[in-house]
């Protein structure tokens, strides 16, 4: 007698069970998994600011004071500038390993014959520089030029220029931050104290910008609303590109609001966030330089930032504009209670 052989398997009820129940799963483990990565990303975030602390520290130790915000006087032709440094490229040779940055002569400009090929081994304008990108940046790219060849390199990590102005040129008068055009702070010019004063930010590459506007009154604006453009000229995609350009607009950052306030603009039927600045650094003799450069992060809620002790913090979203302001000044003594 033939005995039949009993088939083992899974029904397509539970298959359709087991598959519910893996879908439940990963989607109980992503969440995590998100998670893990972002934590990640905001170390490596404040590692990056932690190594230009001690690019900053070492300037300071070898020349005495910390470097201009932007290298106008190093730049200058007649009574305007072009190409004028960035602080950053300064802190640059003051990184342990950076032999190459080290070969930069700062007394020619960033897209002279001196910075390129076969003079460097890269075209130094146009080249990633690992320590000034946040690892959180959807945009790690280089801006190319009309022609598509790559003329710049954006970064994540601007100075602290002021709150709204941050250069007179007449009055010869800063923004009262850490950093400033043609400036050359030493530690005694920090009364409210190094661990209480802003070095550096987190900005979003590529952010839509106006610059060269009309010169606004001197008193900065109260709300997003009233953030001046008239008479700029208008990118989409052009603010934070340019690491070796000292203007605000490129490597500075304002505390005129605070972190990742949105500065909303329509262009052409699209809404932006967009930052400002009047004339920039350098540009005329006469006309000041105020800007609206928020501090933006891809991080959620917070922005990381570097304090002139070297100590990195990452900064809320909800801090309140009094705080935002007075962690800005370097001399201002004011009362920081929600830092």
């Amino acid at each position: 007698m033939l005995l039949k052989s009993k088939r083992v398997g899974f029904t397509i009820v539970e298959l359709l069970v087991v598959i519910a129940i893996i879908g439940s799963l990963v989607g109980l483990l992503l969440p995590a998994v998100q998670g893990a990565r972002e934590a990640a990303r905001r170390v490596s975030c404040h590692n990056n600011l932690r190594q230009l602390g001690v690019a900053l520290h070492n300037h300071l130790t070898a020349r005495g004071h910390l470097p201009p915000s932007c290298d106008l006087a190093g730049s200058r032709v007649g009574g305007t500038t072009g190409q004028p440094w960035s602080g950053q490229a300064l802190m640059l040779p003051y990184l342990e390993g950076d032999s190459v940055y080290r070969a930069i002569d700062f007394s020619k400009g960033y897209h002279d014959a001196a910075h390129r090929p076969p003079k460097m081994p890269f075209i130094l304008a146009s080249t990633r520089v690992d320590v000034l990108m946040c690892p959180t940046e959807p945009k790690n790219q280089a801006r190319l030029a009309s022609d598509g060849t790559p003329e710049h390199y954006p970064l994540n990590y601007a100075l602290s220029v002021g709150h709204f102005l941050v250069h007179d040129p007449v009055a010869k008068a800063d923004g009262g931050a850490a950093f400033a055009p043609d400036a050359k702070f030493r530690a005694a010019a920090v009364p409210d104290g190094l661990s209480k004063t802003l070095a550096m930010s987190e900005v979003k590459a590529f952010t839509p910008r106006y610059h060269d506007c009309s010169t606004p009154p001197p008193a900065p604006p109260s709300t997003t609303a009233a953030v001046f453009t008239s008479g700029g000229s208008w990118s989409a995609t052009n603010g934070h590109t340019e690491w070796v350009c000292g203007r605000a607009i490129h490597t500075g950052f304002t505390t005129t609001f605070p972190p990742n306030t949105v500065i909303a603009h329509v262009n052409g039927g699209t809404t932006y966030d967009i930052s400002v600045s009047s004339s920039r650094e350098g540009r005329s003799g006469t006309e000041p330089t105020f800007a609206v450069i928020p501090s933006r992060s891809h991080h959620p809620g917070i922005v990381a930032s570097l304090f002139l002790d070297g100590s990195v913090r990452s900064v809320a979203n909800e801090i309140s504009p009094t705080a935002w302001r007075a962690l800005g000044s370097r001399a201002g003594g004011e009362v920081t209670g929600d830092e």
